[in-house]
């Protein structure tokens, strides 16, 4: 799986481990504006938290173990990050509601996909980005340092540091 290679989506362990970060996931969204017993939660679903962060509920993964962020990190609600490969994500990092980091992909192939077969690719965001509401990220994407990525975008290729891109396919606009 976190090779990129085709795998088996429906794989006993892994079903296993889904199955125990979405118990997770339902225990963190119901607890209410206890930001140290969120803290606590999210350090126990992530691979990697830094200090000082947020994340509102609802938020959703996979796996949650292949998620990296740094410190100064907030997410508004209703986040989706399918972790079937890394996500990692620097300092500084602001995300709006809504938004979806998506590492996991299907084969075109219609025999494939009806087989269980997915593949993924990782998702990487540097420092001081920001995304705004309804981004959604695929995977295969970097996004470089000091970025603005538009709302309702759809980032499908790399974006590089300094830029502020939006649209869908996002592209970027210009320098900042």
């Amino acid at each position: 799986m976190l090779s990129g290679e085709l795998y088996n989506s429906s794989d006993k362990e892994l079903s296993a481990e889904r199955t125990k970060c979405k118990i997770l996931c339902r225990q963190y969204n119901v607890i209410e504006l206890d930001y140290e017993a969120r803290h606590r939660l999210l350090s126990q679903i992530l691979g990697k938290l830094g200090a000082n962060c947020v994340i509102e509920p609802n938020f959703y993964c996979d796996y949650g173990y292949n998620i990296s962020v740094g410190d100064n990190f907030y997410v508004n609600h209703n986040s989706v990050f399918l972790d079937c490969a890394p996500i990692n994500i620097g300092d500084n990092v602001m995300i709006g509601p809504n938004c979806g980091l998506y590492t996991a992909a299907h084969p075109l192939d219609a025999a494939q996909r009806l087989s269980g077969q997915e593949n993924a690719r990782p998702i990487n965001i540097g420092n001081n980005v920001w995304l705004g509401g309804n981004v959604c990220v695929l995977g295969g994407v970097t996004i470089g340092n000091n970025c603005v990525i538009g709302a309702g975008s759809v980032v499908t290729k790399d974006i590089p540091a300094d830029s502020l891109a939006f649209g869908n396919p996002a592209v970027k606009i210009r320098r900042l």
